[in-house]
């Protein structure tokens, strides 16, 4: 989950995560388990893996679902990595409250890094993948009746990642997470009032329905198995369609608007909450 404001920094000098620690003998020891919570709980079904770049820096811009426990990197990771192979890197911008539970040194492995510029442009820089999630948990605790809305609510810093290291942007829709839980509201008024957002940085103070607590402050429930479907868009070369001048903006509204179209077909398919 990204750090709310943080990706719209100018700047956040050094990085805090080095490549080193993505460990890919331990991603392929513990990718069964992620792909048996993928395919058997949740029923993932990925598309257009293939559009994915095979070499090369890339940044993955998705829309996040799922509130604390959201499925969408797991979901991906066990296509991405059965074309690819595990060398082909990827990593993960995070908000910092993940890197206070005691699997921090798990998910560093898996390539999780806090979600940061200079972080963002090691990786790229060194030619690997980056997946970022804009709208962090502004998008996540989107309520459930809103789950097939792209809101990153204004987020730009990915364009400006993109730009500065010259690689192109690769939109990733998924659906379903937002019926893991039921999510009744951002809580943004709430948040104002509550010490939770203070104490993870957060100007939300959500509020959930689910098991095992009928009613949650922060969404702690464990998620349902609601069916998730995940698509991999066409990557955007974003000189070559905006020009050697691209305007923030106009990039900000395209990949919005393509990643709204992608969903929104995805959101057709879907009959029943859950089962999908």
């Amino acid at each position: 989950m990204t750090a709310p404001g943080q990706e719209d920094r100018p700047s956040d000098g050094a990085p805090t995560y080095h490549l080193g620690e993505r460990d890919p003998a331990f991603i392929r020891l513990t990718l069964p388990v992620v792909r048996l919570y993928a395919q058997w709980y949740h029923r993932a079904e990925v598309r257009g893996i293939e559009r994915m770049p095979a070499t090369g820096g890339a940044l993955l811009v998705g829309n996040h679902s799922g509130g604390m426990m959201p499925p969408d990197a797991p979901v991906l990771a066990g296509p991405l990595f059965d074309h690819f192979g595990v060398e082909r890197a990827v990593f993960l911008l995070s908000h910092d409250i993940v890197f206070w539970t005691p699997f921090a040194w798990m998910l560093r492995k898996w390539g999780m890094m806090p979600a940061s510029r200079a972080n963002t442009a090691l990786a790229l820089r060194a030619g690997h993948l980056v997946f970022v999630f804009p709208g962090g948990d502004y998008d996540a605790f989107r309520p459930s009746w809103h789950s097939a809305k792209i809101d990153f609510g204004g987020r730009r810093g990915f364009v400006d990642a993109a730009l500065a290291e010259n690689v192109p942007i690769v939109p990733v829709v998924s659906i379903g997470g937002q019926e893991t839980q039921l999510f009744l509201t951002r809580g943004e008024s709430l948040a104002r009032w509550s010490p939770f957002g203070s104490i993870v940085r957060s100007r939300l103070c959500p509020i959930t329905a689910g098991f095992p607590l009928p009613l949650s402050v922060a969404g702690v429930n464990l998620p349902l198995p609601a069916k998730i479907t995940t698509e991999v868009l066409a990557p955007i070369d974003l000189r070559r369609a905006f020009g050697a001048r691209p305007d923030r903006d106009a990039i900000y509204e395209h990949v919005s608007r393509v990643m709204q179209e992608a969903l929104d077909r995805l959101a057709l398919e879907r009959r029943f909450p859950i089962l999908g």
